[in-house]
């Protein structure tokens, strides 16, 4: 009696948990996950199977995953660029408050579609309003994401979006109570801006995410202002503010941690609290001390802090990324090899998985028992014809428009560069409606 499978992807190359290149086999998909790897023949003899995709042509990897973007600032597109500071107080704030249902709705749609044609099977939002109307968008699109709702309490913010501690998160609870563990979907408690959160609505969201065993996420680090102004009301730094609140953990995520202390480094080690850069957004801001972070053994995931700062193309954030870290670690120390491509293909894939919950000794690697999130990059690029080391020449040279096929806990999201759970050509048309409309 052979075992009946979802999918098979037969006759591909792939990326092996080294990252090296292992030919002609074929990927087996069994509720969500993979359950071999072998050759279409071997399989026929124990599997049967109900969908099949031809692999040839294709080098399949793992799905990258997006560790912190915005799913409400797709309309914000090239208005943050170039500008002056503060662009959080002059431009994000405003926007946001804003949004109505619909704005969020396409904007969800447009972030959805670039994210499966940049080769992007997973994400984290940082959180923003009317999240049940992306949440939809998403549960549709078959990604994997983890959704917050945008946390704070500050006096002062525009009246659509100013809200006092309690309010703030019945908003994330009720978006946790229609929306965790739907498909792919999770929610996370957030800090959205840490100096714009009570200390009750800090312990309040960690209490909460450690009741309901998810994660709490927060921008960290990203400013000196941040750091100066706990410096100059609590005599620490941020994140040293947050462990004398209980809060550091493995279930926290802090994105950006740029500005970090050897004390805060310490601390981020010793919680094992998970971290995510963004390299085009943080470029502006600092250099973060990543392989310092990679000795301690803390997680380090990748993010595009998108769309407004730059896109949803992670295959454009590890290039931004490599040459920041041999510019700023690399030189002084004559290193060229201080982030090796393999090191940063693990942390948009791995890492990522991590932050998003999963097992990072078995998610984000194309092997028996792991999370089926995968994308098939065309080989049969120029680029592709001649590759040397597979792993240096996929971060050298691939972009989003080389991303073929993708795969999500099984689905298919993307085949032969058309999306299937999406109407791309309608979403489009909504977007040009909309920018001739508020033009």
């Amino acid at each position: 009696m052979k075992t009946e499978a979802d999918l098979l992807i037969r006759n591909s190359d792939y990326l092996d948990p080294e990252f090296e290149l292992a030919e002609g086999r074929s990927i087996l998909i069994r509720d969500g996950k993979i359950e071999a790897v072998d050759t279409a023949e071997r399989l026929e003899e124990k599997y049967t199977w109900k969908e099949e995709m031809d692999g040839s042509g294709c080098i399949y990897m793992p799905g990258l995953v997006d560790s912190h973007m915005h799913t409400g600032q797709q309309l914000l597109r090239g208005n943050v660029l170039d500008e002056m500071p503060m662009i959080w107080t002059r431009i994000m704030l405003p926007y946001e408050s804003t949004l109505t249902p619909e704005r969020m709705q396409l904007s969800a749609r447009m972030a959805a579609v670039e994210m499966i044609h940049a080769g992007t099977t997973g994400f984290i939002d940082a959180g923003s309003y009317f999240m049940g109307e992306a949440a939809g968008v998403y549960a549709q699109s078959g990604l994997r994401g983890a959704l917050s709702y945008s946390t704070m309490d500050q006096k002062g913010l525009p009246a659509s979006i100013s809200m006092d501690a309690e309010t703030a998160i019945q908003k994330t609870d009720e978006l946790y109570k229609e929306f965790h563990g739907q498909g792919n979907l999770k929610v996370y408690y957030s800090l959205r801006s840490l100096i714009s959160c009570s200390e009750d609505l800090i312990r309040m969201a960690a209490e909460r995410a450690a009741e309901r065993h998810t994660m709490l996420q927060a921008h960290m680090n990203e400013y000196p202002g941040e750091i100066n102004f706990y410096m100059e009301r609590k005599q620490m730094r941020p994140y040293e503010y947050l462990d004398s609140l209980g809060v550091l953990g493995p279930d926290f995520l802090g994105a950006h941690s740029l500005l970090l202390s050897e004390r805060e480094i310490s601390l981020l080690s010793e919680r094992g609290v998970k971290v995510c850069h963004c390299p085009f957004s943080n470029c502006g801001k600092a250099a973060p001390r990543t392989p310092e972070l990679l000795e301690r053994n803390i997680t380090v995931g990748l993010g595009t802090d998108g769309a407004a700062h730059g896109g949803l193309s992670l295959f454009q954030e590890m290039k931004i990324f490599r040459s920041v870290m041999n510019l700023t670690w690399g030189v002084s120390l004559a290193e060229p090899a201080v982030m090796p491509a393999k090191t940063i293909l693990a942390m948009a894939t791995r890492g990522g998985q991590a932050c998003l919950g999963g097992d990072p000794g078995r998610d984000g690697k194309i092997f028996p028992g792991a999370r089926a999130d995968l994308i098939g990059i065309d080989k049969r690029r120029i680029y592709m014809a001649v590759y040397g080391h597979i792993a240096n020449t996929i971060l050298e040279s691939v972009g989003s428009g080389d991303v073929r096929d993708s795969v999500c806990g099984g689905k298919i999201l993307m085949k032969d560069y058309q999306i299937q759970t999406l109407d791309e050509e309608k979403i489009y048309r909504e977007a040009v409606s909309y920018r001739n409309d508020f033009a």
